[in-house]
């Protein structure tokens, strides 16, 4: 019985050792064909800029084209559900969030199609992405004092946009009416770009947005920056100050990026997207963009990455609870 034990166990392994060596060959050789890289919302926004900088960057050193490819809806959940579903041999990654991998989960719940930490591999956590809040130059005020002073004034009259339900500028949003208790109407778009064009024609009357989509409108004058909402200032704005700083002391949110794959990639592959990633952040004149940008580099490895996403994923769940935020 023993033996026949032994001889079955020989048979499987035998059957199973082609196939571990197949894929153990296809990792070292990776890539060996274009590699997709989705952004799960539209193009225009800081994550498609970001994405499109990566992609550029990955297609030198891996010697393969890298494809980025918009798949939106539902708030970036379409595409990382695509991604979820792929097969994991690295063809196939997806620009994550704080919106995908770290909002949705508790915001859909049972709804959600994916497992935001069991159905992907943590590959790279990019940057940390500080969101502005942006009012119409004709808004009649000069700073958030003012502003709330007004929204009290005129209860639901107010409107924010976003980049969609259940994104860091919708819980930026919500946590403003919940800390200086007042009330607005939230209007979700698909993507920044479309709300950022109803915000200066004066179809809204504000925003918490990323700092690269609204700065060119900064500049220009057609947007008014009242506030940050991470508590520390950005270069990119140096004369804004932190909401935290103008009368919400726990006002302290930032968005990020990262790069993601389905669950159970092989670890060579994990590794040399990583490498090469951290490369890309790590240069300085890349890093100097980034900042430009408001967005924090974050040159660190897979593990770490997996447990900076892990521990996103609380303080956004957190949020929720707070603001009460729902889809």
């Amino acid at each position: 019985m023993m033996q026949r034990r032994l001889l079955i166990q020989a048979l499987a392994a035998g059957a199973t050792a082609p196939t571990l060596a197949w894929a153990q060959g296809a990792a070292l050789n990776y890539p060996v064909k274009p590699v997709h890289l989705i952004n799960p919302f539209s193009a225009g926004g800081a994550l498609d800029q970001l994405a499109r900088m990566l992609g550029q960057h990955l297609s030198e050193k891996l010697g393969q084209p890298v494809v980025v490819e918009n798949k939106t809806g539902a708030s970036g959940n379409i595409g990382a559900e695509f991604v979820a579903r792929a097969a994991p041999d690295g063809y196939t990654l997806v620009m994550a969030s704080s919106a995908t991998h770290g909002i949705a989960p508790s915001m859909y719940g049972a709804r959600l199609p994916f497992d935001a930490l069991k159905d992907f591999t943590s590959i790279s956590a990019t940057v940390v992405q500080k969101n502005v809040l942006v009012l119409n130059a004709a808004v009649p005020v000069r700073n958030v004092q003012e502003l709330i002073a007004l929204a009290k004034a005129q209860p639901g009259k107010l409107s924010f946009g976003s980049s969609g339900a259940g994104t860091s500028q919708h819980l930026s949003g919500e946590l403003f009416k919940s800390l200086a208790k007042v009330d607005m109407l939230h209007v979700p778009y698909k993507g920044s770009a479309l709300a950022m064009q109803d915000l200066i024609g004066g179809q809204l009357t504000m925003m918490f947005t990323d700092i690269p989509t609204a700065l060119p409108h900064i500049r220009t004058n057609k947007l008014r920056a009242l506030g940050l909402t991470a508590a520390q200032a950005s270069p990119a704005l140096p004369d804004v100050q932190p909401l935290a700083q103008q009368g919400l002391p726990d006002f302290d949110l930032k968005a990020w990026y990262g790069v993601m794959g389905p669950a159970k990639m092989p670890a060579a592959v994990v590794t040399r997207l990583n490498a090469s990633i951290v490369e890309f952040l790590s240069n300085p004149r890349n890093r100097e963009k980034l900042l430009g940008m408001g967005m924090e580099p974050l040159a660190i490895d897979a593990p770490q990455s997996a447990t900076f996403i892990s521990d996103e994923l609380k303080k956004w769940t957190e949020v929720v609870k707070t603001t009460g935020a729902s889809v």
